[in-house]
């Protein structure tokens, strides 16, 4: 195929050195005439790095250098020219003026696909002449490694244009997911459930980005936690993402913007590429504090299973509750204070601990205003037996993990009710385009409709928001004993 590819920054040389390394003649056109130089010996460089390497042969990286083409303006004609692909600013006006230029020289049967990553794709292809002929191919970067390819029909895209990007897509050995045309598209707007919830704890003062962090990897099993994640990314990027998914779907509250970012976007606290974010990059990592309350300490906890995994750590359990013993309580979406008072258990010395953390090596203990401080060194000294260790955050319901997770598949959720993608395209998005350890689909299952329903249940109850409203896709499938990445019936 020959395809042609405007617009040679940085997402455009990566597609560029992705569809050559494929077999395919890629014409590369800017409105910078230099641009189209430097990206040419940017995809040079990145093969003959693959071949010291030993990831190509030699002969097979100059192949493949062959097939670039530099041409001399965007809208060049060109009879031949099967595919382009527009990869220039995030601008509407931009984009669709690019699209009518290139409308009026390239052929009727040239299919037109952009790499827009947020801006509606029905509303590019409206000003075409053909609309039908245009529709979103969302690459993520770096895209020789980043393996997931967003195909994304517009409101007149013709079916048979989805299915050839579709094919060309995989052909390549990189996976395609068809998303409807909507706000954030798929895997941004799965994104969200993670670092909206990781910033409203932060909101709530339940405890530090380095400790939420922590959490997110040690017990959720992420690879980066969500303050690490915004730094890499940007924070201006990623704020400015969480915003338009926001605004596009009507402030739904599910995915509520933060108060906190507009400030620290304004003060350049970008992370990585500006030294500094919600971590300061120009020092050491924040030191995790170590433990020091007395390990010995007897515990009291009224759950068998609990008791059980805490004993086998080599914890002091006691089964009736004596003046000396710390008090342990595990929530599902609720608060220590509640059942502190709903139990009469004694306030400065019962402590929460989240149920999802016990079989990980990182525990979560959860101290409230009442909190007495060396019972609550205790009673985390306790919790790292076994060479665990222990992040103490401030009482709220569900826990941190607990919300993370509730927020995460909510998400999901939210989105296959809505039909955006198909729950296998869904799950596969999320796994490969932002390295989740589960689909939220699939994570949700292995929690538990039922048990999942009842945390969201219960979040939504102890706070009134309704950002935690569980889902009709959650609810119904709970209620029929039916998995998570069970598909909507269809007649």
């Amino acid at each position: 195929m020959r395809i042609r590819i405007v617009g040679t920054g940085v997402m455009g040389r990566g597609i560029a050195q992705w569809a050559v390394v494929a077999g395919h003649i890629v014409e590369l056109a800017d409105a910078r005439p230099e641009s189209v130089g430097e990206a040419h010996e940017f995809v040079r460089s990145m093969l003959d790095r693959a071949v010291q390497k030993g990831r190509m042969a030699a002969g097979e990286a100059e192949a493949a250098v062959a097939r670039l083409v530099p041409v001399d303006s965007p809208g060049k004609p060109g009879d031949d020219v099967e595919l382009v692909i527009e990869a220039i600013r995030e601008d509407l006006d931009t984009k669709t003026a690019l699209f009518g230029e290139l409308e009026r020289v390239l052929p009727a049967g040239t299919v037109f696909a952009s790499n827009t990553s947020s801006l509606p794709i029905t509303r590019i292809a409206a000003t075409l002449a053909d609309p039908s002929r245009l529709a979103g191919l969302h690459f993520f970067n770096p895209v020789p490694l980043m393996k997931i390819v967003e195909v994304i029909p517009g409101a007149k895209t013709r079916p048979e244009i989805v299915e050839t990007l579709t094919g060309l897509v995989r052909e390549t050995g990189h996976r395609a997911v068809v998303v409807a045309d909507t706000p954030g598209f798929l895997i941004n707007h799965a994104g969200r459930g993670l670092v909206t919830e990781a910033l409203a704890l932060l909101e709530e003062n339940v405890a530090e980005p380095a400790v939420l962090d922590r959490i997110a990897r040690d017990v959720l099993g992420l690879r980066m936690g969500p303050f690490e994640l915004m730094d890499l990314t940007g924070l201006d990027v990623t704020a400015a993402v969480i915003e338009s998914v926001w605004e596009g779907f009507r402030y739904s509250e599910r995915l509520r913007a933060s108060y906190l970012t507009p400030n620290r976007v304004a003060a350049g606290l970008h992370g990585r590429k500006t030294g500094r974010g919600w971590y300061d990059h120009g020092g050491e990592p924040p030191a995790e504090p170590p433990v020091t309350g007395d390990s010995a300490r007897p515990v009291y906890v009224a759950e068998r299973a609990i008791q059980d995994t805490l004993a086998e750590s080599g914890a002091r359990v006691v089964t009736t509750l004596t003046d000396e013993a710390v008090v342990l309580v595990p929530t599902w979406g609720t608060t220590v204070a509640a059942a502190i008072a709903e139990q009469g258990l004694p306030a400065a010395r019962t402590f929460g601990v989240d149920p999802l953390s016990l079989a990980s090596g990182r525990r979560v203990l959860a101290v409230t205003p009442a909190s007495d401080l060396p019972a609550a060194q205790d009673a985390a000294a306790v919790l790292s037996l076994g060479d665990k260790r222990v992040s103490v955050i401030r009482d709220t319901p569900g826990s941190a993990a607990q919300r993370l997770l509730a927020s995460i598949v909510s998400v999901a959720c939210s989105i296959a009710e809505r039909g955006i993608a198909a729950p296998a395209d869904l799950d596969l998005g999320v796994t490969t385009g932002l390295g989740y350890p589960s689909g939220p689909l699939a994570w949700g299952d292995q929690v538990g409709a039922d048990r999942l329903l009842a945390l969201q249940r219960a979040l939504h109850e102890t706070t009134g928001d309704p950002r935690y409203r569980p889902t009709r896709w959650l609810t119904e499938r709970a209620q029929l004993g039916l998995p998570l990445t069970t598909p909507a019936a269809t007649l």
